[in-house]
């Protein structure tokens, strides 16, 4: 596949590594595409780097990683989505991490969609820390990696990337299912942070 990734955090590095060393062309958007950062990640992911709108138009898969502050000028900026598989990492997160700035009624992945019009949004790699994106084994046992949407052959992009990364995915329903998954999210990032548990953690789904 080509993957665009739009956002060259920590979040958008351990993805885009990833996907790129499963076998995928992966392109990092960027507004300034050739900085001395944009060509370090590249070089330690095996990727290329464009500017955004670019990095959209060559992109069968777009990935948005980006702090959520900055998630709808990003958008706005990177041209047209419409017929795009929009994988949205995100997750609207006040900036002290107290909690989040959309919820209950409505989702972050929502307003996504709102943003990028046209665009096949699915809510993925939301609720696990970059570190396990790198490595979701834990003794053998794969971290369960939760996905929503409304459009089935995106959600199923979707599985098959996590799938290939190594994680146990699982369908959650449509859309508006980002509305449990991103407060499920601020679980695990208030335990990480707040709560003692560290980084290396991950939830499991286990049936009987």
């Amino acid at each position: 596949m080509n993957i665009g990734i739009l956002g060259s955090g920590n979040v958008g590095g351990a993805l885009g590594r990833r996907f790129s060393a499963a076998g995928h062309r992966v392109i990092f958007g960027s507004r300034n595409p050739q900085s001395e950062e944009m060509r370090k990640l590249a070089a330690e992911t095996g990727a290329s780097t464009a500017a955004s709108a670019e990095t959209v138009r060559a992109s069968g898969v777009v990935v948005l990683s980006t702090p959520w502050g900055a998630t709808e000028s990003v958008l706005k900026s990177s041209g047209d989505f419409a017929g795009k598989v929009l994988i949205d990492v995100t997750n609207p997160l006040l900036p002290d991490l107290s909690g989040l700035a959309i919820g209950t009624t409505t989702s972050g992945a929502e307003q996504v969609a709102a943003w990028a019009p046209g665009a096949r949004v699915v809510k993925a790699f939301n609720a696990v820390g970059f570190n396990v994106m790198l490595n979701p084994k834990f003794d053998g046992n794969s971290a369960a990696l939760f996905y929503c949407g409304d459009d089935a052959a995106a959600k199923q992009v979707a599985h098959q990337l996590a799938s290939e990364l190594g994680f146990d995915a699982r369908d959650a329903g449509p859309l508006t299912q980002a509305r449990v998954l991103e407060p499920f999210a601020m679980l695990w990032v208030s335990l990480a942070i707040k709560q003692g548990y560290g980084r290396e953690f991950a939830f499991q789904l286990m049936k009987r």
